[in-house]
C-alpha cells in the first residue's frame, strides 16, 4: 500500500506540472509565417516566372541576363515575402510545390497582360488614332459598315471602338468621342445631334410573300420581334409594340387588344434586325438602324403610314482631349457627313 501511495502521489505531481505548463503556454493561432501586406516587387515575379517555366535556376538566369546567385536571392526574397517555399530544391533542378503551382498560374497571367499592354503602348507611339465609345448594336449596325470609307480616305489613322452598354466617363479615360442614344436632356450641352428616331414595322420581303401584311389587323397572324428588356428601362418603353398598338390599333374597352400569333424576344437591337432579315417575324425597328436595309431591299416597310416618333436621338459627344487633334476633327467631320446621309434616307430634316 505504501508503494501504491508513493506512485499515486508521483502521478499527481507530474499531472499538476503538465497542467501548469499548458496554462503557462497556451496554444495560439499564430501562423508559421508572418503575414505580409506590402506589394510584391515585379522583378521578383519575373524571376519566379522564369524559374517556374524552366525549373532550372541556371537556365532562368541566362534568360534574364542575371547570375545564378542573383536569381537564387530573388527567389529567397520572394519566399520570405509570400510565405512557404515555392520550390523544392534538387541537385540539378527544382520542382514547384503545390503553393508554387498556384502562384505560377497567377504570375504568368499577370505578366502576359502587362507585356501586352506595354507592347500596345510602344506600337501606338507616334501613330495617329481615334478612340470611340458607343453601344454594341449601334457599332454593329450603323458605324462599322461605314468605317471602310473613312479608312480608305485616311489610311494613316487607327480606329479603336469600345463597344459597351456602360456609359464611360470620358474625363477619366483616353476616349476621344462618344456616340450616345438618349433624350436631349440626358446629354451634355455641347453634344451634337446626329439624327432623331422614328419606329416602323419592317419585315423580310420573302416573308411577306408567304404572309402578306396589308393592314394593321393582319399583324395578328404574325410573329412580333421585340427587345426582351424593353419594359425594364423607362426610355426603352418607347420602342415597344404596346406603344405602337396603342397609337395605331386602339380598341374599345370591351374589345380584345391586338396581339401577335407569338412573340420573339432578343436583348440587342442588332439581334432584332438580324431576326427580321432572316424572315423570323415582324420587327418594330428604329429607322436610322434599318434605313440601309430598306434602301437595298433586304427589308420592307409594309405599313409606311404607321411610323411612330421617338423622343430619343443619336448624339456625338466630343471629349476635351480630342478637340485639338486633327485626326479626331477629321473623324468627326466624316461622321457628320454620314449622319446627314442617314437623315436624308429616313426623310428627317435637321433639327
Amino acid at each position: 500500500k505504501s508503494n501504491e501511495r508513493t506512485g499515486l502521489n508521483s502521478f499527481r505531481k507530474r499531472n499538476n506540472l503538465l497542467n501548469h505548463r499548458i496554462t503557462a503556454a497556451p496554444m495560439t493561432n499564430t501562423p508559421a509565417y508572418p503575414l505580409r501586406t506590402r506589394p510584391l516587387p515585379v522583378g521578383h515575379l519575373r524571376t519566379f516566372d522564369a524559374v517556374a517555366r524552366h525549373l532550372n535556376f541556371r537556365i532562368a538566369a541566362d534568360e534574364l541576363a542575371l547570375t545564378q546567385s542573383a536569381v537564387s536571392r530573388q527567389i529567397q526574397a520572394l519566399e520570405a515575402d509570400v510565405g512557404p517555399a515555392r520550390f523544392v530544391r534538387h541537385t540539378r533542378s527544382v520542382a514547384l510545390t503545390s503553393a508554387g503551382v498556384v502562384l505560377a498560374r497567377s504570375v504568368t497571367a499577370v505578366l502576359e497582360r502587362l507585356d501586352t499592354s506595354v507592347r500596345q503602348i510602344r506600337q501606338n507611339l507616334g501613330r495617329k488614332s481615334v478612340s470611340i465609345t458607343t453601344w454594341a448594336s449601334f457599332a454593329s449596325v450603323w458605324l462599322i459598315p461605314r468605317l471602310e470609307a473613312f479608312q480608305q480616305a485616311n489610311p494613316d489613322i487607327d480606329i479603336r471602338i469600345d463597344a459597351t452598354d456602360a456609359r464611360i466617363d470620358m474625363a477619366h479615360t483616353d476616349i476621344d468621342l462618344a456616340l450616345r442614344y438618349a433624350k436631349p436632356d440626358a446629354v451634355p450641352a455641347h453634344a451634337v445631334r446626329l439624327f432623331g428616331e422614328q419606329l416602323t414595322v419592317v419585315a423580310s420581303p420573302w416573308l411577306l410573300q408567304t404572309q402578306p401584311l396589308r393592314t394593321v389587323s393582319d399583324l395578328a397572324q404574325c410573329t412580333w420581334i421585340e427587345a426582351g428588356d424593353a419594359y425594364r428601362t423607362h426610355h426603352l418603353q418607347w420602342l415597344t409594340w404596346q406603344r405602337w398598338v396603342d397609337t395605331h390599333a386602339p380598341r374599345a374597352a370591351d374589345e380584345s387588344p391586338l396581339s401577335p400569333k407569338r412573340w420573339l424576344y432578343f436583348n440587342y437591337a442588332h439581334q432584332i434586325l438580324q431576326s427580321a432579315l432572316t424572315g423570323q417575324g415582324e420587327a418594330l425597328a428604329r429607322m436610322p438602324l434599318v434605313a440601309d436595309s430598306l434602301l437595298n431591299g433586304d427589308l420592307v416597310e409594309p405599313l409606311p403610314g404607321t411610323r411612330l416618333d421617338s423622343p430619343l436621338a443619336y448624339w456625338l459627344v466630343l471629349g476635351e482631349q480630342g478637340t485639338r487633334r486633327p485626326e479626331v476633327v477629321a473623324f468627326c467631320d466624316w461622321l457628320l457627313a454620314q449622319a446627314a446621309q442617314t437623315r436624308a434616307a429616313t426623310g428627317e430634316q435637321q433639327a
